[in-house]
Formats: structure tokens, C-alpha cells, sequence
């Protein structure tokens, strides 16, 4: 099959194809197709409450994206992320707890503590790579394990709600510790300008720096960037620490805009969901945000699919699994065309 076009041809393909494989299986099961895809639309963008609903999901799944794109970049699999959201959540729900100030001087404290709850995690991962030798895979997952080990316990032990016995969540903060809000939606505006310049300073860092540039070589060829002088385990150990920052803050947004309290699901999976954004940008920052959006959009909309259709709503997340595997395979053979071409010239 012969593959032409741009990226955006390759993500046209991948929808239209996905949305045949989720048809066919509605189809196979007698389930109205138009209407389940009305329902997803409907139930992601039918309101301003709806609309809200997706952008909070899509904020820290954006940020999260974004910080994956640091590591992605520099050859690293930090699928720690999790674990990183998770650090920067406990961090900023201390400040939260402990601080009693002024909103204006309280909530810019717990942004950094999250970003440095988020950069400590994923320099744990860093060091087990980069010193230990483990692979950031298996060191990652086992670090998401031990956060939310913590959480549970910082929930039902120093941080418990008095007098209840209860795994529901901390106390809820006081209200200098919430992000500010507009009136009809939950989700703060200063948790979207967030991820919104979260995504710009990843633009920019590479596409503008020498720090960038180095990062992408590394991810490239480690061995010849080392042999031409860059550093590369320092800059694997940076890019994990950045990476594990800006992730906190999405722990931030989640405590902070959305929960205004620690609860033990504080990360809400979309550190992984996040994975699939990245694969689905191909690592490209400025896709980022679109994708973000879109997956959330199916991931709040597919929650109608259970109400009125019957159907769970994990099958939004096949459509999300979908999606990935589409462009993934559209990408491998537009690659092997690409070599097919050019052995071929050089034939002639």
C-alpha cells in the first residue's frame, strides 16, 4: 500500500480507520453508530459544564505531555510519569497544609514545591538509570507503585481526617490553597494558562536552545554525542529532573483546581493517557495540545456511552488504543517506503 501526504494526512487515516474498527465492533453488537458518536460529542462539548468537564481532564494530560516530551526526546521511556504527578500532588498538599498565607504568595509556593516534588521522583528514576543501570521502564513503574503506596498512607496516617476512618482523602484546603475560578466552570483559568505555557517553554527549548539540541542528539546517537564532548549522563539525569517538574505541576493543577485535597487517585491514570498523546504527537510538541483535547473529549464523552447506550466506557479507551496504533503503523509504512525509494534510486 502506497502512503502519501503529510503528518496531518497520516492523522486523517488514523481517525477515519479507527472510527471504521469502533463502528464495525457497534455494528457486531447490533449498537447505533450514529448515536454513540452523537453521544460522544454531545457529552464532551454539549454544555459549558461538559466543555469544562474535558478541559480538566485535558489540562494535566496536556502537562503531562508535555513533560514526557523531555524525556521522549532524550531516548528515555518515563513511564514514571505517574509516579511524578503524584510527588508534586503530596508536595504542594504539604505547602497547602503546613503554610498559612495569602493566596497571592501561597499558591505560587505550592507551584514550585510541586515541581520540585515532581523533579525529585523523576530523579530517583534518573539515578537508578543512569548509576544502577536499571531501566527507566521497570524503575519507573516500580517508583508509581511506592507514590501511590504513599499517598494511601499519608491519607490514612499523618494527613486522616479527624475522627473518620476514611481512604476518601485529606481534609480539604483552606480556600487561599484553590486555584481562582470562574463562575460556572470547576476548572480554574490559571490551571489552563499553565499548561498552555508549559507546552510553549517545550517549543521553545527545542526548537530554540543549544540545551534542546543536545537533548535530541542524545536521544539520537548517545554513544556519538559522547564522543563529541556531550555530557550524557548529566543530561539524561537533567532531562528526567525537568521532565519529573513539569509533571508536578500537573499534580499542582489536580490538588490545587480540581480536588482542592489529596485523594489516593490524585494522578486519575493520565500519566498514561499522556503516553498515548506523545506517541500520537510523535514527540512533536506543538501537536500537543490538539490531541490532548481530543483524547479527553473521549474520554469524557465515552461516559454517556455507559449511561444511555449500555456500553462501558473503557471502549473510549480502545478507540484512544486505536488511534495510536493507526498512526504508528501509517508511519512504519510510509518509513519502509521511504527506504524502498531510495534503494531503489541508488539501483539506478
Amino acid at each position: 500500500m502506497k502512503i502519501s501526504g503529510g503528518p496531518i494526512y497520516s492523522y486523517v487515516i488514523a481517525i477515519l480507520v479507527s472510527m471504521i474498527f469502533i463502528s464495525f465492533l457497534l455494528a457486531l453488537f447490533e449498537i447505533p453508530i450514529f448515536e454513540t458518536y452523537r453521544l460522544l460529542l454531545t457529552g464532551s462539548l454539549g454544555s459549558m459544564t461538559k466543555f469544562g468537564d474535558t478541559l480538566m481532564v485535558a489540562v494535566p494530560v496536556i502537562i503531562a505531555s508535555a513533560s514526557l516530551v523531555i524525556t521522549f526526546k532524550a531516548g528515555l521511556w518515563n513511564i514514571g510519569v505517574e509516579g511524578q504527578i503524584i510527588a508534586g500532588a503530596v508536595a504542594a498538599t504539604f505547602i497547602a497544609r503546613e503554610l498559612q498565607l495569602p493566596s497571592g504568595i501561597l499558591l505560587p509556593v505550592m507551584i514550585l514545591a510541586g515541581a520540585f516534588g515532581g523533579a525529585f521522583w523523576g530523579l530517583l528514576v534518573g539515578l537508578l538509570k543512569v548509576r544502577g543501570g536499571v531501566n527507566e521502564i521497570f524503575g519507573g513503574l516500580g517508583l508509581n507503585f511506592v507514590a501511590t503506596g504513599l499517598v494511601v498512607y499519608l491519607i490514612i496516617g499523618p494527613w486522616s481526617r479527624k475522627g473518620i476512618a476514611s481512604t476518601s482523602g485529606t481534609e480539604p484546603f483552606h480556600q487561599n490553597a484553590w486555584f481562582p475560578t470562574v463562575e460556572g466552570f470547576r476548572l480554574s483559568p490559571l490551571a489552563v494558562a499553565l499548561s498552555f505555557i508549559v507546552v510553549l517553554i517545550v517549543i521553545y527549548v527545542f526548537s530554540r536552545t543549544q540545551f534542546g539540541l543536545r537533548l535530541r542528539a542524545i536521544g539520537l546517537n548517545p554513544d556519538s554525542s559522547y564522543r563529541f564532548g556531550i555530557p550524557t549522563s548529566r543530561y539524561l539525569l537533567i532531562a528526567f529532573m525537568l521532565g519529573g517538574a513539569v509533571a508536578g505541576l500537573a499534580g499542582v493543577t489536580q490538588v490545587a483546581s480540581i480536588h482542592h485535597r489529596l485523594v489516593p487517585s490524585i494522578s486519575g491514570g493520565y500519566g498514561y493517557l499522556a503516553i498515548l498523546v506523545v506517541l500520537l504527537a510523535g514527540y512533536r510538541p506543538s501537536l500537543l495540545v490538539p490531541i490532548a483535547f481530543f483524547f479527553s473529549m473521549i474520554s469524557i464523552g465515552s461516559i454517556q456511552w455507559q449511561l444511555r447506550l449500555g456500553l462501558h466506557s473503557s471502549l473510549g479507551g480502545v478507540f484512544q488504543g486505536t488511534l495510536v496504533l493507526s498512526v504508528i503503523l501509517i508511519s512504519a509504512m510510509r518509513l519502509m517506503q521511504q527506504r524502498r525509494n531510495k534503494y531503489s534510486e541508488a539501483g539506478d
